[in-house]
């Protein structure tokens, strides 16, 4: 996702615009909404992608029913009756990277807005786009209406796609079923498309016009479902018995993952035992992981255990849960960043929690490698360490990673709302044009330190 699009959602009241990159941090004082635009991004990607109500409840985020997702403007403002949110994708390159900002290519975007029904938020209107061509779907009462439009004009499916289709909708979103536009079997009941606005026949080029714009939004597909990361992982346990691992938003399944590929893969163990150990070092925190069986069978229990290195003595092997907590609470965060895993976005909450502030700059050393390799990671953070770190690394071309592939997002209470600033690094590893109540609270310390 290159950019996300806020209104009437949670603290945000006027309409947001805010630029994602490979590596982007979400800033700001408490309570301002940082927690909620990564929960959006995970629902928009479950509208667009799984053609699914989003469970706005879903771990780590609970946001609540519709009152407490929609807009509270106080007084005689009320409630918002709806609220809406939106992300555009750029093109992609020839190798499937995606263009960096400023090469061009037109974005892709997907706008969504959600009514109440009940006490839930579900999608009444999702509408996908490039330039001037567009589908949309609108929910009237429990059926789905389609319109198609390029500048020439707006048309019902059966103008677009005459006949059947013989099951082949590869050039459709996937949001956009073939059952709803009833171009395959039996629609839905009360199925259909939105009155035309335009008596005038498509021409092949306008059809042409809306298959380019599917074949796009498919080719511009994130992948997976976005990794979500919880901002208090779990409790390190001194025996873990094996299990199947399953991925959770605290960490819980790490350990067993680890047990899992060091018993049935250990070439893959070995590469990430080594990648996990490069980082331990840069961080301090360890200079070797390893997995102690206690049993002959992978079957039974075992302990996860690291120690630390001086010079060419090696240290005792010690217990997760006898070492600094910021071990067992980073574990989790990095070795999803390092595995081989299917997600190609992270959403991390305070990955920096219980880091001592040089394994923090550590951090950010590895996401911006991580972001290098066409990953992207959007980070809710407040750790000035990390963030020094990732513009010095920009700066020092210590990876691939440029500064327009890094975004600041800085999330500023006002009086009834929260606004979102973008802010930007320079080649020097300078923050650009911040508004004046960025860092203000650091500068008025500072201040007070000097006695000025």
């Amino acid at each position: 996702m290159d950019q996300i699009t806020l209104k009437n959602f949670r603290c945000f009241r006027e309409e947001q615009i805010a630029r994602l990159a490979p590596l982007t941090f979400l800033v700001g004082e408490n309570s301002t909404g940082k927690t909620s635009f990564l929960a959006m991004i995970r629902a928009l990607f479950d509208v667009a992608y799984w053609n699914a109500v989003p469970d706005f409840k879903e771990d780590p985020y609970d946001l609540g029913s519709f009152d407490e997702i929609a807009h509270y403007r106080g007084g005689r403002g009320g409630r918002a009756d709806s609220f809406e949110a939106g992300f555009g994708l750029s093109p992609r390159t020839t190798h499937g990277r995606k263009r960096r900002a400023g090469t061009g290519g037109q974005l892709c975007h997907v706008e969504v807005t959600f009514e109440r029904r009940g006490t839930v938020p579900i999608p009444v209107r999702r509408r996908l786009s490039r330039g001037e061509v567009w589908i949309e779907n609108r929910l009237d009462d429990q059926s789905w209406q389609t319109s198609f439009g390029t500048p020439n004009g707006v048309w019902e499916p059966s103008d677009i796609f005459p006949g059947r289709l013989g099951g082949d909708y590869s050039m459709l979103p996937p949001f956009f079923s073939a059952q709803m536009l009833g171009i395959a079997g039996e629609p839905e009941t009360g199925a259909g498309p939105i009155a035309p606005q335009t008596q005038e026949p498509p021409t092949d080029q306008d059809r042409k016009l809306i298959q380019q714009l599917g074949d796009a939004y498919f080719g511009l597909g994130l992948g997976s479902r976005p990794f979500a990361s919880a901002p208090v992982r779990s409790k390190p346990r001194r025996t873990y018995d094996p299990s199947r691992p399953t991925r959770d938003p605290e960490g819980d399944y790490v350990p067993m993952y680890l047990a899992n590929i060091y018993f049935q893969e250990q070439s893959k163990w070995e590469e990430l035992k080594s990648t996990l150990e490069n980082f331990g070092r840069a961080a301090g925190l360890f200079d070797e992981i390893s997995i102690r069986p206690l049993g002959r069978r992978a079957s039974e229990p075992f302990q996860l255990q690291v120690r630390k290195f001086a010079g060419r003595l090696k240290g005792p092997e010690r217990n997760l849960i006898d070492v600094g907590y910021g071990v067992s609470q980073v574990l989790p965060v990095i070795t999803e960043l390092l595995r081989q895993g299917p997600a190609s976005m992270f959403l991390l909450q305070q990955p920096e929690v219980h880091l001592h502030p040089s394994a923090q700059a550590a951090l950010g050393s590895l996401f911006c490698e991580v972001a290098s390799q066409d990953r992207q990671l959007i980070v809710e953070t407040h750790s000035d360490y990390l963030l020094d770190r990732v513009r010095m690394d920009i700066r020092d071309s210590k990876t691939s990673l440029k500064p327009e592939d890094v975004s600041i997002l800085f999330f500023e209470r006002g009086a009834l709302d929260v606004h979102i600033h973008p802010l930007q690094v320079d080649q020097e590893g300078n923050i650009s044009d911040p508004p004046q109540s960025y860092r203000r609270f650091f500068m008025e310390e500072t201040a007070r330190i000097l006695r000025l």
